[in-house]
């Protein structure tokens, strides 16, 4: 699907964040673009049904209503079809790739809680008869607020915006949530229904009042559990099929000041500080970069590595290659899957 019609355009760019929190959101869009609800919910179920978007939702944080873990492994060429498979019928897989290096299969797992996510991976180890290398979340440095996106002309590279990045040690969270609040995570996970009034609709599921539906979901935004609240895209088929995670080896009285500057770059989507594992795996700070050609991410990369005066600092570059699955992360597994077997750079 092209996007031709500017309003798809804005849609797509201007609401992954700060998403209308009032009884009537998508009118509220409407009114802001002089078009009515109607055309408003038509165009964005068109740009889901097209797959440019996965919901209108929540992004929740890592490791604040349940765990989450980065994972690899190196799988023989002959076989990494069929792990991926295995991999992917795990509901608690949410993200898996193969990746240019000789850890060739990356996969994020996500649980309500350490026991089951350990489970989880070591099922998957006995299955395979292949080692699993954990890569849990350290210390976060860019909070994904959403990226905009030119999808006309010539190449660039998205503009990530930056108005909340800060440098936020994971604490696990061990507040339990009451029973009301576990089922909205549950009711949202997989994003607002496409209707006028959609936390009505799932205030109605739940046997609550609307406004308590929304108040909710603001002190998950205010407390930091929602770190986005809107629409979700998907890079790969809006053009941005270049996906590579830089990774480095910086010293450990570096690696935060190193953190919070690659963090401001405009280029880079995530940024992250993950365990080595040595002698296997030195690196300890994760980067993303999205572009539309693999040349183009290359280059901002090198740019990067100059800029920040970089060049010693060990590094590699795994770029995608095959998409297996995406989705968003679930935290009960009662709504139905979306897997993508894609062949091609993802």
């Amino acid at each position: 699907m092209t996007i031709v019609n500017p309003l798809e355009h804005a849609l797509l760019n201007d609401y992954q964040r700060d998403f209308p929190l009032q009884s009537t959101p998508f009118a509220h869009i409407a009114r802001a673009h002089n078009t009515d609800v109607g055309n408003i919910l038509h165009l964005l179920n068109k740009l889901k049904k097209a797959g440019l978007i996965t919901r209108i939702g929540p992004v929740f944080r890592p490791n604040t209503i349940g765990v989450s873990t980065l994972a690899a492994m190196k799988i023989p060429a002959n076989k990494l079809e069929s792990v991926a498979k295995l991999v992917n019928n795990y509901p608690e897989v949410n993200h898996n790739y193969e990746r240019e290096h000789a850890f060739n299969l990356w996969f994020v797992a996500t649980a309500s809680d350490q026991q089951h996510l350990e489970k989880t991976l070591l099922d998957i180890e006995k299955l395979t008869g292949i080692a699993i290398m954990r890569l849990p979340l350290v210390r976060e440095h860019h909070i994904d607020l959403g990226f905009k996106m030119s999808l006309h002309g010539k190449e660039t590279s998205p503009v990530v915006k930056k108005q909340l990045s800060s440098t936020v040690a994971v604490q696990h969270s061990t507040q339990p949530y009451d029973a009301f609040q576990q089922q909205l995570i549950d009711e949202i996970q997989s994003g607002l229904p496409l209707v006028e009034r959609p936390y009505a609709e799932i205030a109605q599921k739940l046997g609550i009042d609307e406004q308590e539906v929304m108040r909710r979901i603001e002190i998950m935004l205010t407390t930091g559990a929602i770190r986005r609240m809107g629409v979700v895209v998907r890079h790969h088929e809006l053009g941005y099929r270049a996906n590579a995670m830089l990774v480095w080896d910086i010293a450990d009285d570096r690696v935060n000041e190193v953190g919070e500057q690659l963090s401001a770059v405009d280029c880079v989507t995530l940024c992250y500080q993950r365990p080595r594992h040595l002698p296997h795996w030195p690196y300890n700070l994760f980067t993303m970069i999205h572009g539309k050609e693999r040349q183009s991410v290359e280059q901002r990369i090198e740019e990067i590595v100059q800029k920040y005066g970089l060049s010693d600092i060990p590094r590699a570059t795994l770029f995608s290659l095959r998409r297996f699955k995406q989705r968003g992360a679930c935290y009960s597994y009662a709504q139905p899957e979306t897997h993508f077997q894609i062949a091609s750079n993802g």
